[in-house]
């Protein structure tokens, strides 16, 4: 064939290739919009990591799991020290739990899922004004996990909301649907409340905070409960739609959270799944109640003793599926370490000290896989 054939050849298929991959940019919920029948190659797994591979299943246990349930009603009742036991527990074995009884009104929780349901059904350019590959951007519209460096793609459309300080970020929000920031704004206040209570108690259940036997008293001296007031706050909204071929893909790769406490808010359809005793587990949705789960921060925090896990998300071909994410920690700059009282003769310090612009410059140089950050902060 003549050189001039092949190189017209080459050309086109730079071109094909260039148009494909500004469509893979553009999400998963434009690709559904434009009626797609299979799963474009970008978005396929190698078989070992793919949902229901033969190799993959045997370590899929065919049965749902029910997270240890801990009762924030009860936290705040003369059963504290009970449910701080069961709580150390859920942090210690699971590295998740149901929070039920939380106190948050439905009506907060429940138009924060619709409006984010509204938000994925605008038309692809009123979204993609919010597209940034600025990993310090106040707001982010996205997909998979990081499109920049992603060999492959998830099923995956995200909006990531940060949270503070909130007259910075919140004029540069979007703007429709027209609820979107007053029921956003509701909710990241009434989670950040929440996270800060249960923080509490994380700190409590690792003997930080707390009273005496005589009378009720703050045993926290070194003041790490009130560090978290001005904590940081980002908030993920995830869009999972439909998709024709569910057994190709997974919605969120195997990962850990960076952070110290993540709350999750879910709707009713299932696709969330940890990594419990070697084996990948669906967590049942349970109405009115938030998943959480330990975070790296929380794990370096403790010395090890909590435990952040491996989770991800598998996708179905027939429901759309909408989650909330608020991830929770320290402020921004400063510095989390193992806390010096958690550490001891028969307990050495095992993880170097790490800061938020750390994960942030590992994130943007590599392809994101599992809980390999933790490892860089790992001591040998």
């Amino acid at each position: 064939m003549a050189p001039a054939i092949l190189g017209m050849k080459a050309e086109t298929k730079r071109k094909d290739d260039t148009q494909l991959e500004n469509q893979y940019q553009k999400g998963v919920k434009h690709l559904c919009e434009n009626g797609i029948t299979k799963v474009p190659s970008k978005y396929i797994l190698p078989l070992p990591e793919r949902p229901h591979s033969n190799k993959a299943e045997q370590n899929v246990a065919k049965a749902n799991l029910k997270l240890p349930i801990i009762d924030f009603a009860e936290l705040q009742g003369p059963n504290r020290s009970k449910v701080l036991e069961s709580l150390a527990n859920a942090c210690e074995v699971y590295g998740f739990f149901q929070l039920v009884n939380h106190g948050i009104p439905s009506e907060v929780t429940s138009s924060m899922i619709d409006v984010s349901k509204r938000f994925f059904e605008l038309p692809f350019e009123e979204r993609a004004k919010y597209m940034s590959a600025d990993m310090n951007s106040p707001v982010r519209y996205g997909t998979s996990f990081n499109q920049t460096k992603d060999g492959v793609f998830c099923w995956r459309d995200f909006l990531k909301l940060m949270c503070q300080p909130m007259s910075d970020v919140l004029p540069h929000w979007p703007s429709s649907p027209v609820d979107l920031r007053k029921s956003a704004v509701t909710y990241a206040s009434e989670t950040k409340f929440l996270f800060l209570m249960v923080v509490e108690a994380i700190l409590e259940s690792l003997g930080l905070k707390g009273t005496t036997n005589k009378k009720t008293e703050d045993i926290d001296e070194d003041g790490i409960a009130k560090e978290f007031q001005n904590g940081s706050q980002l908030m993920i909204v995830n869009c999972y739609p439909p998709c024709p071929e569910p057994d190709l893909t997974l919605g969120m790769p195997p990962h850990s959270d960076y952070g110290f406490l993540t709350l999750v808010l879910q709707d009713e359809v299932e696709g969330l799944q940890i990594q419990h005793e070697g084996k990948w587990v669906t967590v049942e949705p349970t109405p009115n109640s938030f998943v959480v789960n330990v975070g790296d921060h929380l794990e370096i925090f403790s010395n090890g003793r909590y435990k952040s896990v491996l989770h991800r998300v598998v996708v179905n071909s027939m429901k759309s599926r909408i989650s909330v994410a608020s991830l929770h920690s320290l402020p921004f700059q400063c510095v989390v370490r193992p806390w010096p009282k958690l550490i001891d003769e028969a307990n050495p310090r095992r993880y170097k000290e790490t800061d938020f612009a750390s994960f942030i410059e590992y994130i943007s140089s590599c392809e994101p896989k599992r809980k390999n950050f933790l490892e860089t902060r790992k001591l040998t």
